[in-house]
């Protein structure tokens, strides 16, 4: 049986936690986001009989940014699956020691994800957040980067930041926010491939397309194994979220059944670099 750590997934409690994204009124604007307004928990990944979910990483979802502390200690007394957590801290504040040194109690925190989006040159370009970037290196701990590496801005940026924090481990969320190859994307991820700490994962093909295929997103891995090489590729889900296109077993026997991979590739990038990555025992 084939062992998956799905290195990106995010639970709601709509009861405990506040979620201000899956609001209507406010961003992003799904068409389908309706369909992800409720609870999700560990209970809800479940996989085809041929696979079977070793542990997960938990991604930040909004549960509570003014004290993302919360949202740990909400994990941590539900879920029993190995897993780990990246949360919500505010790079931009004053604040971000005081709220990092919170977070490192907990024992599942591996990272801090910051979204960037359309705003990540100016972001990554503030002397403020550069000096928390690098209390994140400091402290071994990485940053999740969700930006658009089409925009040769943000890539740009980024690369700036890998080449004063040569020590920072980075994972780039979503392929770089793409829904196909183009030649900004293409210059951004062989740019950004040339940093051994920066790794990147494959998932949020429903935000852009929620018919997604095979067919489209095969090029783009392809490119990025290419690129970063085998070890640095992850294949995740975004679940919930993914749930806009398919269930999460269909995600998953997507990736596991319909795509020509090795064995060992297989194993690779549903298994054994993400349990590295995020530093799985």
């Amino acid at each position: 049986m084939l062992r998956v750590i799905d290195p990106h997934i995010h639970l709601i409690d709509l009861q405990q936690g506040r979620y201000d994204w899956l609001k209507e009124v406010h961003a992003p604007h799904w068409p389908d986001k309706a369909k992800i307004r409720r609870d999700f928990s560990e209970a809800d990944l479940v996989l085809e009989t041929s696979a079977a979910l070793a542990g997960f990483v938990h991604i930040e979802a909004g549960f509570d940014n003014e004290s993302p502390w919360r949202e740990l200690a909400w994990l941590e007394r539900h879920c029993q699956l190995p897993f780990k957590s990246v949360a919500f801290a505010d790079l931009t504040s004053t604040d971000f020691p005081a709220q990092l040194a919170r977070l490192t109690a907990f024992s599942s925190l591996v990272g801090i994800r910051y979204i960037l989006d359309e705003n990540a040159g100016a972001i990554l370009a503030n002397e403020l957040v550069r000096q928390h970037l690098r209390l994140l290196s400091e402290q071994g701990l990485m940053f999740e980067a969700q930006l658009p590496l089409a925009v040769p801005s943000a890539a740009d940026a980024l690369n700036q930041v890998l080449l004063s924090l040569p020590r920072l481990k980075v994972v780039v969320n979503h392929c770089g926010s793409a829904a196909q190859l183009s030649e900004h994307w293409m210059n951004g991820i062989m740019r950004l491939a040339q940093h051994p700490e920066c790794a990147i994962k494959c998932s949020g093909w429903e935000m852009f397309d929620t018919a997604w295929s095979l067919d489209e997103i095969k090029p783009m891995v392809s490119f990025l194994i290419g690129q970063f090489g085998l070890p640095r590729v992850m294949l995740a889900s975004n679940f919930p979220v993914s749930e806009m296109a398919c269930s999460y077993a269909e995600v998953w026997s997507r990736y596991l059944n319909e795509m020509d991979w090795s064995p060992r590739e297989k194993e690779m990038l549903v298994y054994k670099n993400a349990k590295r990555i995020y530093q799985f025992s």
